[in-house]
């Protein structure tokens, strides 16, 4: 009988060893992505940042800054390969874009660096049913192929203002516990939000929906705004819920206001 419990015993070990999550380095995996090469990891504990804007391939691209009209170096790196994560969890930021000027007040403007740093993605990325303990920064990128966060939770602020999408980006099921940007997006037909959990504030103002789109079951607990986007005819609202405060100023849906459709979708 002991010689049985101490099989038992082993092969759960055993077997929670094999579930258990692999801590890798985010610097090993900034290497592969620097090589070239496709990365796939699933069920492991990503540690450190996963800074993207500074790859090797780095680009410089000037613009001119609207907001004080003065030049801003925009830097561009791109992922040339496929990146897979799955079941993964990401102890530090996930950052595709950078401004090393945010959050800092200067009190001569010509201390700024006026730079920021992108990222852009030309093969498919997906991130499925991972784990963003820290904020998630994908602003101006751009996805040319498939990306999917689908069953993904962001614990901390999700940025996707001014992301371009290429094909349709899957966000169905995932949690976002704080705050969630999408703000000036333009949505490619299929775009998927079905059974999204929004905790905090929504932010969906200008953003415009092509297309089919999938907001079934989608729950909005704090802000949800959704100012000025413009929705084709073609969108699911069944089961929606605004369970916060909401705003519908100037929204169209096929030409007629948004409010007074899901005014009348969100108990089906």
């Amino acid at each position: 009988m002991k010689s049985l419990v101490s099989v038992l015993l082993i092969i759960i070990i055993v077997s929670g060893r094999v579930v258990a999550q692999t801590k890798v380095a985010a610097a090993d995996i900034l290497a592969q992505v620097n090589r070239g090469e496709a990365v796939t990891y699933k069920n492991a504990e990503i540690t450190g940042n996963l800074d993207l804007t500074q790859l090797a391939n780095k680009k410089l691209k000037k613009f001119a800054d609207e907001d004080n009209d003065r030049s801003t170096k925009e830097y561009i790196s791109t992922v040339t390969a496929p990146l897979t994560f799955s079941n993964c969890t990401f102890t530090g930021k996930v950052l595709a874009y950078y401004n090393p000027d945010q959050g800092i007040m200067y009190f001569n403007n010509n201390d700024k660096k006026n730079e920021i740093y992108n990222t852009n993605f030309d093969k498919a990325v997906r991130f499925e049913n991972c784990t963003f303990e820290q904020e998630a920064t994908f602003k101006y990128s751009q996805f040319k192929e498939g990306i999917s966060f689908a069953s993904s939770q962001f614990k901390d602020e999700a940025f996707f203002k001014y992301t371009k999408f290429e094909q349709a980006p899957d966000f169905s099921k995932v949690k976002f516990n704080d705050g969630a940007v999408f703000k000036y997006v333009h949505f490619p037909a299929g775009t998927n939000f079905s059974q999204a959990v929004f905790t905090e504030d929504a932010d969906f103002k200008y953003a415009k929906f092509t297309g089919n789109t999938n907001f079934e079951k989608a729950q909005f607990n704090g802000l949800a705004n959704f100012k000025y986007a413009d929705f084709s005819d073609d969108v699911k609202l069944q089961g929606i819920a605004f369970n916060g405060t909401k705003d519908f100023k100037y929204t169209q849906l096929g030409g007629r206001k948004f409010s007074e459709v899901v005014s009348g979708e969100k108990n089906k």
